[in-house]
């Protein structure tokens, strides 16, 4: 699934007032780490990931692999956070 501009920008006026809750610690990927971002995505459909500081690996990679094993789409990456988006089969979020 590829997102439009207005989706994306839809998506990210919702993710602002989410608080994260998946944090990512110096372990960086790892199969709970998946697994429990998984379960997340199918309860909420948009999850917000923190980074905390001890990860000290590039975080563009950490987005992309957490997006791919999870087969969710990267919403937006600022600083240490990571928005993830992964459609439902029925669908709670309605994007434009």
């Amino acid at each position: 699934m590829i997102l439009s501009g207005k989706q994306k920008r839809y998506l990210r006026s919702l993710g602002v007032n989410e608080k994260a809750i998946i944090h990512v610690g110096k372990e960086g990927m790892s199969y709970n780490l998946v697994d429990s971002t998984k379960n997340a995505l199918n309860a909420r459909e948009l999850v917000k990931v923190s980074v905390l500081k001890s990860y000290d690996e590039d975080l563009d990679t950490l987005a992309f692999d957490l997006a791919m094993h999870t087969k969710s789409i990267v919403v937006q990456q600022i600083g240490r956070t990571i928005l993830l988006y992964k459609q439902a089969r029925t669908p709670k979020i309605l994007l434009p």
